[in-house]
């Protein structure tokens, strides 16, 4: 992925864009125009010192000379862009910056065309003048037999799926799951939950079940493996953070470990590790019964019967619970957006999340399903900025059916990305969720505490709640797109409707910040009864 832009506040204004790819990954190539040397920090119009302006959020950063016919110049251009292609592929991926300064006249002085196209030059002469061979890293067999003791060892182990969307790897970890008979509990942005992998041992309503005090007090893991990033719930990450287990961190060569607590950090690619130990503990296996037919866990330390079951009894009771009271609710909610988005979306369809309160929504209320749908974020730095340009991005690129769930302020923040329609041709659906403010603030402890010291609702508002009262629909038309009001209970039919249209369409919900409070406390409520109820003393 690649952008372009000129010199000046342009290139200031990727910064958002660069942390986001360095903290999530994303192979990224900046190229920023610059003013010639000879015009830098003399006030040259659109002049600003742009030399690594984005500091260590790149992984690499190089500057091109002023552009000259000269072979050599070619030469260290073909380089120059090479390397940098390798750098930010290269795990863990990230950014890079090439600095390109031009001279006027701002246009060649020959043809546009590549070289190759006009002088009719061999393809071969067209390959990366730098390559890089490598790849993900794989630890050594020695370490990965060792790895795979652990978990053999383990009689209650416990797989944890952070926000990741890497090919096969549901596939792979569900197998690994298989062979260690172990629960995954998978965050929303895990795609785990939905898809046609084995979901028998997916716990997909794993922040609500670790609220029940009963069910955390009586189901302790001895051994916890864990991949991608940072999970969506604080309530899981509190508890991984005070969990008296091995823990194992699995990463392609960074450091996602915010819990700051001993742990075994694995550098490998996660998809390929867990195909790995799932081969190797099935043939561990194999040469057990060929030696022990009778007694097939001879030498090994048997798992609790109950461990996955109790697992599995106290997410089903969670999932019927929040399901049975959506189902009787009849009022604008935010949690039911998302069930209901998800549950009329088509094969192949991308789901986009924002920030603060969908991404929250999607963890707890994203359901199960075989239906193949991806679940993406911008998860890295968890900012607001341009996540309306990310959605319309992935639209852009032709992944398949883009549906976009947004808060309202992160759609203002964001408003200009709609500008897109006007450019080229894209499908895209936004369900704008409106509260009128910043409606996860109202779930902190400032909501309550603000008012309680101050006595004064209004200074919550202002300092928090930040309402707008801005009416999105007339500002959404004049920048080329559809705009619609829809009821929550009408939402799946106009998601249905709205799917593979030509065009990007807003369909707006409006909720009210205090009575949603007050919804997901009580949804979560009848959840953790559920599971209480459930869970063994």
């Amino acid at each position: 992925m690649g952008i372009l832009v000129t010199s000046g506040t342009a290139v200031a204004n990727l910064h958002p864009a660069v942390v986001e790819a360095s903290q999530g990954r994303l192979p990224l190539i900046v190229l920023s125009a610059d003013r010639p040397p000879e015009l830098r920090d003399r006030g040259a119009p659109q002049s600003i010192d742009q030399e690594r302006i984005f500091g260590r959020h790149v992984k690499w950063y190089a500057e091109l000379p002023v552009p000259e016919n000269e072979p050599v110049l070619e030469a260290h251009l073909r380089s120059v862009v090479s390397r940098a292609v390798a750098v930010a592929r290269e795990a863990p991926a990230g950014p890079v910056q090439i600095n390109l300064p031009f001279r006027e006249p701002l246009i060649p002085a020959g043809e546009l065309r590549p070289a190759a196209a006009q002088h009719g030059a061999p393809d071969n002469d067209r390959r990366p003048a730098v390559q890089l061979v490598g790849g993900s890293p794989m630890p050594v067999e020695r370490d990965l037999v060792a790895l795979a003791a652990r978990l053999r060892s383990a009689r209650r182990p416990l797989i944890v799926c952070g926000p990741q969307d890497r090919p096969g790897f549901a596939d792979a970890v569900t197998g690994l799951a298989e062979r260690l008979d172990a629960p995954i509990v998978a965050d929303g942005l895990a795609n785990l939950r939905m898809g046609p992998h084995d979901r028998s041992r997916i716990i997909g309503r794993g922040d609500t079940v670790l609220r029940s005090e009963r069910f955390r007090a009586n189901r302790q893991p001895d051994l916890v493996l864990r991949f991608g990033g940072t999970p969506t719930s604080k309530t899981l990450l509190t508890w991984l953070a005070l969990l008296d287990a091995d823990q194992i961190v699995v990463d392609d060569g960074g450091w996602n470990e915010p819990t700051i607590r001993p742990v075994t950090m694995v550098h490998a690619d996660p998809a390929r590790l867990a195909a790995w130990l799932a081969e190797h503990l099935a043939e561990h296996l194999a040469e057990h019964l060929a030696e022990h037919p009778a007694d097939p866990v001879a030498g090994a330390p048997g798992k609790p019967a109950l461990w996955l079951a109790a697992w599995r009894t106290a997410d089903r009771a969670a999932d019927r619970a929040l399901e049975a009271w959506l189902h009787a609710l009849h009022e604008p909610f935010e949690g039911a957006v998302i069930a209901a988005v998800a549950t009329v979306l088509p094969d192949d369809a991308l789901l986009y999340v924002g920030n603060s309160m969908p991404v929250r929504d999607l963890d707890g209320y994203l359901p199960a399903g075989p239906r193949a749908i991806r679940c993406l974020g911008n998860r890295g730095a968890n900012g607001i900025d341009g996540v309306v340009s990310s959605a319309l991005g992935a639209a852009a690129a032709a992944v398949g059916p883009v549906v976009l769930v947004v808060g309202d302020v992160s759609f203002m923040h964001d408003l200009n990305a709609l500008l897109v329609t006007r450019l080229q041709p894209l499908s895209a659906t936004i369900v704008l969720v409106n509260n009128d403010g910043g409606g996860i603030f109202s779930f902190l402890p400032q909501a309550s505490a603000i008012q309680a010291e101050v006595g004064l609702p209004e200074h919550y508002e202002a300092l928090f709640g930040t309402p707008h009262g801005i009416e999105p629909g007339p500002i959404v038309k004049a920048l080329g797109g559809q705009h619609r009001l829809v009821a929550v209970d009408d939402l799946g039919a106009a998601v249905t409707a709205s799917v593979g249209q030509p065009g990007v369409r807003v369909l707006e919900i409006r909720t009210e910040r205090r009575r949603n409070v007050e919804l997901h406390r009580e949804a979560l409520a009848k959840a953790v009864a559920a599971v209480e109820a459930e869970a063994p003393g």
